[in-house]
């Protein structure tokens, strides 16, 4: 099965937004064929900070999903500390200004290296998917597309190794940022899950079909009857569209 899910296995990040480790590890244990799985702050904080290093000695990989926003020196420490748990992604929110992002690339950079660890992916929030362009207009921001398009620029300008997006503003980060720029998917839902809290979606097929890079999927899988057929289910639309 391995082999008939490759590409799948490289894009698809399932969500654990579990309240105790224990939860998220039988999950992490009904899904032989997922590799990489998303650490939020719920089960970051209900693991005591755990989470990513069990992860990694069940032989997965994290996207260690905290959204660092602070001033520059300290989302620069904080980032240190995520490139030495050994987090192959984690994430900062660009809306945190370019000397934030500069100095989480420069502090993830060094830390990796003075652990002889792979340099992690970092990646920039632009503008949650729960958000459209009337909960930006309340807080006096211009539109979705218009914020994403800025704040994913002024990303890759800081050193930026991709943003976290809407499957909906793919093409329009491909035209600013190109293509070896990493985009990383949430608010993707099956045809046959409903939306929850997302507002600005696709279906996985769509979104790679747009070009992301990764899906994060977390509620169509884990709060499913059968968790491991509706990640294979998901799984095999991914290789139909790559094939």
């Amino acid at each position: 099965m391995g082999v008939k899910y490759n590409i799948a296995r490289e894009k698809l990040i399932v969500a654990l937004d579990f309240s105790t480790w224990e939860d998220a590890e039988k999950m992490v244990k009904s899904l032989p064929e997922v590799s990489l799985f998303k650490v939020g702050l719920e089960l970051y904080l209900a693991s005591s900070g755990l989470a990513v290093r069990r992860l990694r000695e069940l032989g997965k990989e994290v996207f260690l999903d905290l959204k660092f926003h602070d001033i520059p020196n300290t989302v620069a420490q904080a980032c240190r500390q995520a490139a030495r748990e050994g987090a192959f992604i984690f994430n900062v929110h660009a809306s945190g200004g370019r000397e934030m992002m500069r100095q989480a690339v420069l502090s993830a950079q060094e830390e990796a290296e003075k652990h002889e660890l792979k340099k992690p992916l970092l990646l920039a929030v632009t503008v949650l998917t729960s958000l459209d362009d009337q909960d930006l207009s309340e807080i006096g921001l211009v539109g979705t597309k218009e914020s994403v398009g800025r704040l994913a620029v002024l990303a890759k300008e800081a050193g930026i190794d991709g943003v976290v997006a809407s499957p909906q503003e793919i093409k329009l980060i491909r035209e600013l940022c190109g293509n070896d720029f990493k985009i990383v998917c949430p608010g993707v839902r099956p045809h046959w899950a409903g939306l929850g809290d997302q507002k600005r979606v696709l279906t996985p097929g769509e979104a790679v079909s747009a070009g992301a890079d990764f899906l994060v999927i977390g509620r169509p899988i884990t709060k499913a009857k059968s968790p491991n057929e509706a990640a294979l289910k998901i799984m095999e639309e991914i290789e139909e569209v790559k094939a």
